[in-house]
Formats: C-alpha cells, structure tokens, sequence
C-alpha cells in the first residue's frame, strides 16, 4: 500500500511515508480482511438508517492530507472525527513523543471503539474525548495544527480561536457544491490563507454544526439538482419542467471528461457563475434527451440555472476521460444560459484548465477586517467570507 502511495505521489515526505509503514492500517477494521484493509478504498465503518455516518478514509486520501498539514515533531494536534482513530495513530507518530494529539467524536460508540484499535496497535499517546467538534477541544488548546476529517459548510470560530498564531486548520469545506480540502494558516491580522487545496469527498458533520442538505429531487425526471448554498432557492417542480423542454444542442469547443465535473470545469464554473448548479442521475433512466457523464456508480454534469431556463454540459461521445461535449438549452431563457455556459468554458481553457489545486483560498472570518484583495468570488457564510481567486491571478499579484 505505502509503495504504491508514493509512487502516485501521494506521499511525498519521509515522516508521512514513516507513519504509514509504522502503524499497521488492519488492526483499525478488524472486521475486514487483511488485503482488504490495506486496499486504496475508503471503508464504511457505521451506517445509520441506510446512510454511513462513519468511514475510514481512502488510504491515498490521508496522505494527501498529512502531506497538507506539515506536522512536525512536538506539535499539539486536535483531530474533528476520530473515526477508527488510524489517523490519529499516524499523526502521533509524526509528531512523537513530544507532540500530542486529541481526537474528538460526536459519537461515543466511535470513541470506544477507537480506543481498542489503538489499544490493539499499542499508541497510548492519543487522546479521545466524545463531544462535538463543532466547540472544538478548549481545554488542551492552543493547538498548532487542527484537522477536520468530516466536511464543514463553515469556518467555525472556536477552530480558529484554538490555534496558535501561524498555526494550520485543514478541513473539507463544502464550497458551492463542491468540497475542497483546504489547508488555511492563520496570519497574525486574523485572516487564514490557503497553503494548499485538494479535491476530496467527506462525510459530513453532524450535531451543532451539521451540513444542510442542498439537494432536490426532480420528480418524474429521475434527476436530482445538486445546488449551491447560496443559490436563490430554485422551484423543484420549475425545474423539472424546464429539462422537459429541451431545445438546442450547440457543440462546444473545449473537450471535457468526467472529472471535470467535479473538479476542473465545475469547480471553475461553480467559483465564477452565481447561478452554477450540477445534476446528478439519480435513477437508471432519465427524461433527459441526451447521457451524462459517468460518476462512478451515478452520472451527471455541470448547469447554470436561471429563472425560466436551464443549460447543461454533456458529452457526445460518452467516457470517463476528455472528449467532445456541447451544450443543451432548454426553456425559453436557455439560450442566453448556453452562451453564458460556453463562455466559462472558454474562459477556463485559456486559464489553463485549472482544478483544485491551481486556486487559492481566503477565509476571512466575521469580525474581522477583509484585505484589499480583488477576487472572482465571495462566498458569504454564517461566520467568514471565503475569497477565491486563481492562484496564477494571486502569483501575478505577489
């Protein structure tokens, strides 16, 4: 597992690659085979009503994120999502004897349990304490590194309040429909600005701080409309009507693959077009005149929704890598929809094509005087505003 881990690059650092060889990954899902546990997958380890609440996280995935935290030995960590508490057993391996490291989980059964698998692998230097992350952990603050390994909507204040100056939070935070794994430095004027950001896919909180749910099903479509946040609350049922009048399909210039959904297009689109939305096949057949892209088990794609009208990104030539795609209006409002659409599209080809990482992050929490900085997008959330921009704008402006 770990060889293969850096040779893709995961891990690129001696103390990361050391943790992982040292802590036995199998004594963490006890209940899973041993190839099993050292597979690159994550593994559901609670399920509640049919939905899991709980998982170990995809091995190559931690990686990335203990590469994004830069632990060192002696710093004083506090995990949110304790989870099987593997990950707390590598970071108090690289902090050491020296450091420490709290974990914190809103659920007591997770707690127990974590604390037998590092019983079992012999790490008597972490911490675990059953309670809501959302307050974060006073009593052992202030904490150099804070790490979130369940998605947060927010930037809460008790997470920054816990941090050294200087010090890193890195979290999955949920950002127009998608979810970034952001690592942010708290500077001295109060301001956290991202050292790195990744696409990622967590859970989510639960308890003070739970995500809201921002998805709507179509009825009689057989699709579901991801939206953003801070989108004006799109009518459902309008909607549904619009994709059940499709028009034109206009063929686009630049070539797109499934990924781009996510991560490159769609990260762009959702980031620069107040009205940026994704559809989600949630059923085998849908109304919808043309396929989408394939999304692991489901398929959907990348829209811009406006009030009497819809336009959507979809391939013709369906496939998981890059190809040809067009745009579909629908609705009377659609066509100036599209050219909106195939202007991002351009708009993001001449940029480079960027995703996750090729964006820089501002999160400038309430209360707190925002810098003079230009920016594509503000997203205005309860308790900061985040500011992103390209990080090849944010170079040129260093």
């Amino acid at each position: 597992m770990v060889d293969g881990l850096r040779t893709a690059g995961r891990i690129r650092s001696a103390a990361v690659e050391e943790a992982f060889r040292s802590v036995p990954r199998h004594l963490f899902l006890p209940n899973l085979a041993v190839a099993d546990a050292y597979a690159d997958e994550a593994v559901a380890v609670q399920v509640t009503d049919g939905v899991a609440t709980s998982s170990a996280s995809q091995p190559s995935m931690m990686a990335i994120m203990l590469e994004q935290l830069g632990l060192r030995p002696g710093h004083r960590v506090l995990e949110i999502g304790a989870g099987t508490g593997y990950n707390a057993a590598l970071m108090a391996r690289i902090v050491g004897p020296a450091g420490a490291v709290t974990a914190v989980d809103i659920d007591e059964e997770l707690v127990d349990r974590a604390a037998v698998h590092l019983e079992s692998a012999g790490v008597h230097t972490v911490e675990l304490v059953a309670a809501d992350g959302a307050h974060g952990h006073p009593p052992g603050a202030p904490y150099d590194r804070i790490v979130l390994t369940v998605g947060s909507d927010d930037v809460l204040p008790a997470w920054v309040d816990q941090l050294v100056p200087d010090g890193r939070l890195l979290l999955p935070l949920a950002l127009r429909g998608s979810q970034l794994s952001v690592a942010l430095d708290l500077g001295r004027d109060g301001v956290l600005r991202s050292d790195s950001v990744r696409s990622c896919a967590f859970i989510r909180l639960r308890g003070e701080a739970a995500s809201t749910d921002v998805s709507r099903r179509l009825d009689g479509t057989g699709v579901t409309l991801l939206a953003p946040e801070d989108l004006a609350e799109p009518d459902p049922g309008r909607v549904a009507e619009l994709l059940g009048e499709p028009r034109r399909r206009r063929d686009a210039a630049v070539p797109l693959g499934a990924v781009d959904v996510w991560d490159g297009f769609g990260l762009w689109l959702a980031l620069t077009e107040t009205d940026a939305c994704r559809l989600l096949a949630t059923e085998a057949e849908t109304s919808l005149p043309d396929e989408l892209f394939p999304l692991g088990p489901a398929s959907g794609t990348v829209a811009l929704a406006g009030a009497d009208g819809l336009a959507a990104v979809v391939p013709t030539e369906p496939g998981p890598g890059p190809g040809p795609v067009a745009v579909r209006e629908f609705g009377p409002d659609g066509a100036e929809l599209a050219d909106r659409l195939l202007a991002a599209m351009d708009e993001w080809a001449v940029a480079g094509r960027p995703g996750a990482p090729d964006w820089r992050l501002t999160v400038v929490p309430t209360g707190v005087d925002a810098p003079a900085l230009p920016a594509p997008r503000v997203i205005v959330k309860k308790h900061c505003r985040v500011l992103a921009e390209p990080a090849a704008r944010a170079a040129g402006r260093a």
